[in-house]
């Protein structure tokens, strides 16, 4: 029983050997792997960096109330649109207006005493100059000399005090004035109201903090606030191009061009991300506040350009004698097999934009050239050579 076991096996073994050999033999045969080869075609070619952003309006201001008291009247709801100027909401006026009222009636009280003070004044002033005229003549005494001039500087004095509080309940009565008109918030800016942060007859409380009714935007000019790792953030540059598409609209792409990079990032989840802002029209009102956004820096492009697989590319080496070295701005020099009548070509290219995918073909190749991106040699002729599926286009 062991013996016929052991022979089964050894009978299996040989059989798989066997098997491999003549895969092999057969696949040197066929001229071994199928050769898989991609066009020179045209088309778009971007390199960029990809990142996820928050829309946001460029202008908006955050409507409070500088004083104290219930919200009688709001005037607008969410949505609508505002001019500058235009009434939006009313608080409770009637502590401020009995204010404006308590210190305009202090203010004439002083108004009539400073009247009266003005009048003693006078008759102080004429006395002294009687007892100094008597005085001359020696018939007055000293003493009702000095009163008289006593009694002068002491109404003199106390028109100064008078005009004093005047001018400090005239300061009041400004003050109150402006809490009574600060109880009318009127619109700082034309825009859009797009947020409602309080309600009618809510008690608002201005002593600590001013509290926010409405916030107004202008949906004009958007902002689309873009959070970079730290990885790609050292490629971007201010001015550079930069375009987006949104989850509503992936097909509409909109663009625009890189304003300000933030100097301090923010970090979520151990992850340091840096802020890039770049701006945006809105003139069809289509991009609305906290909408996201796919977003693509554009590093490098090529319109219309001769293209290749990445995988097509191999490394050149070192130039051959008289061969000229590619350079930064003419690109760089890659070896590529070029499938031509059933044979392969080896050539030396100049290479563009790159990306993951694709390269740009600046000299080497033309349009319809086959080049290889996978397997062997091929055995009998072109027939040998599977061609890649079109890719689609950019």
């Amino acid at each position: 029983m062991t013996l016929t076991r052991r022979f089964l096996g050894t009978v299996a073994v040989l059989a798989v050997i066997a098997g491999v050999a003549w895969y092999f033999l057969l696949g040197q045969q066929r001229g071994g792997p199928e050769l898989v080869t991609a066009p020179v075609e045209r088309t778009d070619i971007e390199d960029s960096v990809t990142a996820l952003g928050t829309l946001e309006p460029l202008n908006y201001v955050d409507v409070g109330t500088q004083v104290s008291g219930q919200l009688k009247v709001l005037h607008v709801i969410e949505g609508q649109q505002v001019e500058e100027g235009q009434l939006l909401a009313e608080i409770d006026p009637t502590i401020y207006l009995a204010k404006v009222e308590a210190t305009e009636a202090q203010l004439e009280n002083l108004k009539a005493q400073l009247a009266d003070r003005e009048a003693t004044q006078v008759l102080a002033r004429l006395q002294a100059e009687r007892q100094h005229n008597l005085i001359k003549l020696n018939a007055t005494s000293q003493e009702s000399v000095e009163q008289a001039d006593a009694s002068l500087r002491s109404a003199n004095a106390q028109i100064t005090a008078l005009k004093a509080q005047i001018r400090q309940l005239e300061s009041q009565l400004k003050e109150a004035q402006a809490d009574l008109g600060y109880t009318r918030i009127h619109a700082p800016m034309s825009g859009t109201v797009v947020d409602q942060l309080a309600n009618q007859g809510q008690t608002l409380n201005a002593n600590q903090t001013a509290p926010v009714i409405v916030q107004i935007a202008d949906l004009s000019t958007m902002t689309v606030r873009t959070q970079v790792s730290e990885a790609d953030i050292t490629q971007l540059e201010e001015g550079m191009p930069v375009w987006f598409t949104t989850l509503g609209q992936p097909d509409v792409r909109r663009e625009g061009v890189l304003r300000q990079i933030l100097p301090t990032p923010e970090v979520v989840n151990n992850v340091v991300l840096f802020n890039a802002l770049f701006d945006v029209p809105n003139p069809d009102g289509k991009l609305l506040p906290q909408m996201s956004a796919q977003v693509f820096f554009v590093k490098a492009s090529a319109r219309n350009a001769l293209s290749i697989p990445v995988s097509a590319l191999q490394p050149a080496g070192r130039p051959a004698p008289g061969e000229a070295r590619g350079t930064d701005a003419d690109g760089k020099r890659y070896r590529v097999r070029v499938l031509v009548n059933g044979q392969l070509e080896e050539r030396i290219i100049t290479v563009g934009v790159m990306t993951r995918v694709s390269a740009e073909v600046l000299d080497g190749l033309e349009e319809g050239d086959q080049v290889v991106i996978g397997g062997g040699r091929p055995a009998g002729g072109a027939s040998a050579a599977r061609p890649m599926q079109p890719r689609p286009r950019f």
